[in-house]
């Protein structure tokens, strides 16, 4: 299944994708719908179809109870930042305010000088989960989705806890669905080609089977700390090519273009612009 939160004027709603069409879901949004028991079933149920021809996408989870994001775990990036591979996932957080449609725009934040990409994988949680085994961990991936981990890099390395830069409000692109794992090669270790493009120009690619640590164990490793609950966002980490490692470093300007694609899932376009 595909789906996704559409933007109805003010309000928003849960929808399947089904091809050209889409049918609506009987909820505000993908979180809502994931907190109800069978899910699954009542979002595969038959519907009345309607066409899908210019939807407006809002984060395919707007308000995320915990974005917990993953650091250096694709081993191009780790080599690129000339790290040994990790024993332990790095883990910081992000938060909602962050989060935007796939097609909205980019705040740039007058405060920050080097605003960055990070394309990535994000996996979204489906069901309760806590000290999860490999099997109780696969299951509870409702699915998988596609985020920008906009980062501003000159506040990242303020201090040796990334958080400040990485939350900033209005730069985090999110969607534009949830793909259910068994729509994907891979089910849920889904080997799919990741692509950024900035103004035209592709700055990363890989296979997202590069991952030092899969969904699962990531899934495994985070809910060994705290409950995760339906709607909760794991972003699995970025490959190489990030603008930080440039040399010269490169980073987003008004008006630039960030693209950024995982096949099979979806594609994020967005322009950055200052508030």
């Amino acid at each position: 299944m595909r789906l996704a939160t559409i933007r109805e004027g003010d309000t928003t709603r849960a929808v399947r994708l089904d091809g050209d069409d889409y049918v609506d879901l009987g909820a505000a949004d993908v979180g809502e719908l994931l907190r109800r028991p069978g899910w699954r079933e009542a979002a595969a149920a038959p519907g009345p179809a309607r066409r899908a021809d210019g939807l407006t996408y809002a984060p395919v989870v707007p308000r995320p109870g915990k974005i917990v994001c993953v650091g250096l775990n694709y081993r191009t990036h780790i080599k690129e930042m000339g790290r040994d591979l990790p024993r332990y996932p790095t883990l910081f957080a992000k938060y909602p305010e962050a989060l935007l449609g796939a097609d909205d725009a980019i705040e740039l934040p007058p405060e920050s000088g080097a605003l960055d990409w990070e394309a990535e994988l994000a996996v979204v949680i489906g069901a309760p989960v806590r000290r999860a085994t490999p099997e109780q961990a696969a299951a509870a991936i409702a699915g998988f989705s596609v985020l920008n981990d906009v980062t501003a890099r000159d506040w990242q390395y303020r201090s040796p806890q990334w958080l400040q830069g990485k939350t900033f409000e209005a730069t985090a692109p999110f969607g534009p669905v949830l793909v259910t794992p068994d729509e994907l090669p891979g089910d849920v270790a889904p080997s799919l080609t990741l692509t950024c493009h900035v103004d035209g120009t592709q700055t990363q690619r890989a296979d997202t089977s590069d991952l030092v640590f899969s969904p699962v164990e990531l899934v495994g490793y985070v809910s060994s700390i705290l409950t995760l609950q339906p709607g909760d966002v794991l972003a699995t980490g970025t490959p190489g090519g990030v603008g930080h490692a440039r040399t010269p470093a490169r980073y987003l300007t008004e008006g630039a273009r960030l693209e950024t694609e995982i096949a099979g899932i979806g594609r994020l376009s967005n322009v950055v612009r200052r508030p």
